[in-house]
């Protein structure tokens, strides 16, 4: 490998190192490849990790034994190339970072007439488009109440009518569709919506005085859904300065470790308030990867469509190619984005804040009883960590027919059913279902990251298949298989107890069925199950019905697409009257498909 790291271009781009079982290990950017790569490593007396590096990052080059790197045309692209490796291929030793979500702002296009507010994670295109955010709580709670004190526009189709609504009759609209109210007075309102955004506890006020009211007048349902806003908006971080009133929108990172781990910060000051937060817990011990938390951190947060509403960022702490990534920023955004580390005066005590708060977190976090099992699934499989994200897959089928797969997701020991994914899939066996499966989520890793561990139902060859997708990818990506004992080619079950078998890494393992670790899996794989049945059920009785209407008499299956295209399901092709099949196909047919769908009746 000596010879490959000398003859390194001077060039920016990125490197990543290798294992001796051809696993990649890290992936990293540079101005200089050469000059990059080369302060890893000492070259005398034999090539060796250089002494200066952290622990991390000094095992990492002790396990690499080939580096491999591609030349970009700019250190801006090597950043970005870096951060979309890095998430699709989860390299060990990279720091991965989870909470890589946008978060909603509030936005209103003051160029309309009589504009309404609305959610967005995106840029709205418009001159005059001004957000309020970014809100990682509370973000619908702030605009259903907008709605609920101050009387605009409800809904987007009502200045089309030309007639007030119910809205109007309740109080709720000022009727601009009926000209009562004209674009001066109606920007009043807007200015009124606007004090609330910006005074939470106004905001809080108002809505209790509207919650009264409602369970006064014995209207409970209205009351709690009240509540329940003034609980979500109490969720968002508000507190207030006098000596930092007069400072920009700004946002602020901060990090902090101890040693458990630690946590990055982002607080969001907003006309001299911080209003919101965020935070991320990181599985690091030291501070020598700031500059990669930080980097990665920014570079996450601020996506090519993420609307940026700060003058500028603000760290805690100086990281390398803070330069470089303000100009990248700059370049996605449109406008000047600057990120600077302040050293003193008010800018300063703000870092301050943000590194008091993720000391207090990791306090917190370590007064928390820590789960055992995730600790004892990560020893169980030797992982580097807990795992947080699981994706579990099963198919299912009846005689190779209507074959359909499921993937179900844990996360923090809950289920994330908004992550859900169905599979209809077109192979026979079950080895062919599954690669058809698994392929079709590896080429979906680039909009949603791999998980920290994947399970499949099945055993060893599944397993085996799935590490060889995930190679040809080239993610390392650890795979656990379940699988039922088999007696005489049958599965085996005594007195109630699973005897089931766990495929790993480690190789095979025979839990005792009364093991939290082995139920743990069964959870898993049983919630893939029962999710790819019902899918598997709900296909079968579309396919079921289907194959009744080509039983009627002249039917066949292009004549059933039209139907189907026509009436959108089969039960409004069944309540469909004579007439209205007569439009789809011809008076025979017609015929032919409402008396098979209603047999005339027969006196016994």
């Amino acid at each position: 490998m000596i010879e490959s790291v000398k003859n390194l271009p001077d060039k920016p781009g990125i490197y990543q190192y290798f294992d001796k079982d051809g696993k990649l290990l890290y992936v990293g950017k540079a101005k200089s490849l050469k000059k990059r790569v080369k302060s890893y490593f000492r070259f005398t007396p034999t090539l060796a990790p250089a002494p200066t590096l952290g622990p991390r990052i000094y095992q990492m080059v002790a396990q690499a034994v080939r580096i491999e790197t591609i030349v970009t045309p700019s250190e801006s692209d090597a950043l970005l190339l870096e951060n979309s490796l890095i998430k699709q291929l989860k390299p060990k030793y990279n720091i991965l970072l989870r909470d890589d979500k946008t978060y909603p702002y509030i936005y209103i296009d003051l160029s309309e007439p009589f504009p309404r507010f609305e959610l967005t994670r995106k840029v709205v295109k418009g001159k005059r488009v001004k957000y309020f955010g970014p809100f990682p709580h509370g973000a619908r709670a702030i605009l259903d109440s907008l709605y609920e004190l101050v009387p605009l526009v409800q809904k987007k189709g009502c200045l089309k009518g030309k007639k007030a609504c119910l809205f109007h009759q309740i109080g709720r609209c000022m009727a601009p569709c009926e000209g009562k109210i004209d674009e001066k007075e109606y920007a009043e309102l807007v200015e009124e919506a606007f004090s609330y955004i910006h005074h939470k506890k106004r905001l809080q006020r108002a809505l209790e005085k509207r919650m009264h009211f409602y369970a006064e007048s014995l209207r409970f349902e209205e009351a709690a859904q009240i509540r329940d806003r003034i609980e979500a908006i109490g969720k968002i971080e508000e507190f207030s300065s006098a000596d930092l009133a007069r400072l920009e929108d700004l946002d602020i990172f901060a990090a902090a470790f101890d040693d458990e781990g630690g946590v990055l910060v982002r607080l969001f000051m907003r006309e001299g308030k911080i209003v919101a937060s965020s935070h991320t817990y990181l599985h690091l011990h030291d501070e020598t990867d700031l500059s990669e938390v930080y980097r990665r951190s920014i570079l996450e947060f601020y996506g090519s469509e993420t609307p940026f509403t700060a003058t500028a960022i603000l760290t805690a702490h100086p990281f390398d190619e803070q330069e470089e990534l303000s100009a990248l920023l700059s370049e996605r955004i449109g406008k000047h984005i600057a990120i600077t580390t302040p050293k003193r005066g008010d800018k300063r005590r703000l870092t301050e804040l943000g590194v008091q708060n993720a000391k207090e977190l990791l306090r917190q976090k370590s007064l928390r009883p820590k789960p055992e099992l995730p600790e004892k699934i990560r020893d169980l499989l030797g992982l580097r960590q807990a795992p947080e994200r699981i994706e579990i897959f099963d198919n299912s089928h009846l005689a190779g027919e209507a074959p359909v797969g499921a993937m179900v997701v844990r996360e923090k020991e809950k289920w994330d059913k908004s992550s859900y994914r169905h599979y209809n899939l077109t192979a026979r066996d079950e080895y062919h279902q599954m690669e058809q499966m698994l392929s079709q989520r590896i080429g979906s890793f680039e909009k949603s990251p791999p998980p920290d561990l994947w399970v499949i139902d099945g055993g060893e060859t599944l397993r085996q298949l799935a590490l060889t997708l995930l190679k040809r990818k080239g993610v390392d990506l650890p795979v656990v298989g379940i699988a039922k004992e088999k007696i005489d080619a049958k599965a085996h079950r005594a007195k109630g107890a699973a005897k089931d078998i766990l495929y790993t890494d480690e190789g095979e393992m025979r839990l005792m069925p009364s093991d939290a670790r082995l139920q743990w899996f069964q959870r898993l794989r049983d919630e893939a199950h029962r999710f790819a049945i019902a899918f598997h059920k709900k296909q079968r009785l579309k396919e079921d019905k289907k194959i009744s209407l080509l039983e009627a008499k002249g039917i066949g299956p292009a004549k059933v697409k039209r139907l189907i295209d026509y009436f959108g399901t089969f039960d409004a092709i069944k309540e469909a009257d004579l007439e209205t099949l007569g439009r789809v196909l011809n008076k025979k047919d017609a015929q032919s498909i409402y008396l098979y769908l209603h047999p005339p009746s027969t006196d016994e």
